[in-house]
C-alpha cells in the first residue's frame, strides 16, 4: 500500500522560569509556529531513509541493522535514536522514507532537536496506529537524548513540543510532570524572537557551573530547612548562605519561581501589561543574579525593553547567545525591528533576525 502523509512538530520558547527545571521548580514553555515538518513515503523493504532539505546528506539504514550514535550521521543521529529505541522496546519499523524540512534555526535554542525527536517517534506510532499517550512521548524521547545522544537534557523541551495547545502556555512541574495549560492570547501584541546569531559556546560550563552552585546552596539550606528543592527555599534563607556567588544564584531561583506563579495569575486574567513587567524582571535577574546572559542578549532585551509598543522582554534558554523574545503591539512591530537590529549590529556587529510568532499545538499530523 502506498502511503504519503506529513507532520509538523513545532520549536519552543521559554517565556518566563529559567534554569528552574533541575532546581525543582515550575517552567512556562509555549509552542511557537516555526518547526520542522516531514513528509513520509514508503521506502524499500526493509529500510529507513531519512533526507533534510537542510542538509546535503542523506542516509540510509537497514531496520535490522541500526547502528549506534556515530559523528559521521551527522543531524541524522537524531531521529536515528528514536527508531532504535523504538525497536529496542519491540516495534517493527515500517519501511518508509522520511523527508524532513524546517524553518526553525538550528543551534538558537529554539528546541531543534527535541523537535526532531518528538516527530519521529510521532511518526512511527501513528503509522503503526499505536494510541499515543503525550507524557509518555515527552518523556521516551528526553531518554533517548540523554542515552543515545549523550545530552543530559531535561523534560521541558520535549514536553512542550509533545503536549503544548494553541493560544497557550504550559505550567510544567519538571519533577512530578504535573501540568496545565496556561492562557496566553495576545490579542493585539505578538511574541517576536530575536536570534542573536551568537554561537553559544560557553553554555556546557556555564551550565554544569552554574548547577553546581545551585547544589550546594541547596545543600547548605537543607542543613538549617525542611526544603526538598532549592526553588523551595524563600528569601529570608539566603541569609544562611555566605559565598556571595551562591547568594547570587540562589536569589535568582527563588524570585523566578516567584515570577512564575505571578506570571500564572496575570495571564489567566490577560494582563499582558503585568506579565510584561515580570519578564523584564526575569531577564535582569539572569544578567546580575545568575550571570548567563552575556551582551548580545543583554543588548536585545535592554534595547526592546525601550521600544515604544513593547511590554517586556528577556533571554530566553540556557544563556550565553541564542535568543531573546519580546512581546510586541502588532502596530509597532515594524518600528521596533528596524530600532532593535540597527542598534543591535551597531553594537556588536551581529546581524539580528526576527521572527513574529505566536503559540500553537504540540506534535500532529496535517491533513492534506
Amino acid at each position: 500500500m502506498t502511503i504519503e502523509k506529513k507532520y509538523f512538530a513545532p520549536g519552543r520558547v521559554n517565556l518566563i522560569g529559567e534554569h528552574l527545571d533541575y532546581n525543582g521548580g515550575l517552567v512556562m514553555p509555549c509552542a511557537i509556529d516555526l518547526g520542522i515538518s516531514a513528509t513520509v513515503t514508503n521506502n524499500s523493504q526493509g529500510e529507513i531513509k531519512l533526507s533534510s532539505a537542510a542538509h546535503a546528506n542523506q542516509f540510509e539504514f537497514q531496520i535490522n541493522e541500526l547502528p549506534e550514535f556515530e559523528p559521521k550521521n551527522e543531524w541524522s543521529n537524531y531521529p536515528l535514536g528514536i527508531l532504535k529505541h523504538l525497536q529496542m522496546e519491540g516495534l517493527n519499523l515500517p519501511s518508509i522514507a522520511i523527508s524532513f524540512d524546517s524553518n526553525l534555526p538550528e543551534g538558537s535554542g529554539l528546541s531543534s532537536s527535541a523537535a526532531i525527536e518528538v516527530l519521529t517517534a510521532f511518526i512511527v506510532q501513528d503509522l503503526l496506529d499505536i494510541q499515543i499517550n503525550r507524557k509518555h512521548l515527552a518523556q521516551f524521547c528526553q531518554k533517548v537524548e540523554n542515552d543515545f545522544i549523550g545530552v543530559k537534557c531535561g523534560i521541558m523541551d520535549q514536553f512542550a513540543v509533545a503536549n503544548s495547545k494553541k493560544e497557550h502556555a504550559i505550567l510544567l512541574d519538571c519533577n512530578t510532570l504535573n501540568y496545565e495549560h496556561i492562557p496566553f492570547e495576545l490579542d493585539d501584541y505578538s511574541l517576536l524572537i530575536l536570534n542573536s546569531k551568537k554561537p553559544r559556546s560557553l553554555i556546557k560550563s556555564a551550565y554544569n557551573e552554574r548547577k553546581a552552585s545551585c547544589d550546594e546552596a541547596l545543600r547548605i539550606l537543607q542543613q538549617h530547612a525542611p526544603i526538598q528543592t532549592l526553588a523551595e527555599a524563600r528569601m529570608e534563607h539566603l541569609l544562611l548562605l555566605k559565598d556571595e556567588a551562591l547568594i547570587k544564584r540562589a536569589r535568582h531561583v527563588i524570585a523566578e519561581q516567584l515570577r512564575v506563579n505571578l506570571s500564572k495569575k496575570m495571564l489567566e486574567n490577560g494582563d499582558l501589561f503585568t506579565f510584561g513587567k515580570l519578564m523584564n524582571a526575569s531577564h535582569a535577574s539572569l544578567k546580575y543574579d545568575f550571570e548567563v546572559s552575556g551582551l548580545e542578549l543583554d543588548m536585545l532585551a535592554e534595547t526592546a525593553q525601550e521600544v515604544l509598543g513593547c511590554l517586556g522582554a528577556r533571554m530566553t534558554g540556557a544563556g550565553f547567545g541564542g535568543c531573546a523574545i519580546a512581546l510586541v503591539k502588532n502596530e509597532s512591530i515594524e518600528d521596533f525591528t528596524e530600532v532593535v537590529t540597527t542598534s543591535y549590529t551597531k553594537a556588536t556587529g551581529l546581524n539580528c533576525e526576527v521572527y513574529a510568532t505566536f503559540a500553537c499545538d504540540g506534535v500532529d499530523s496535517i491533513n492534506n
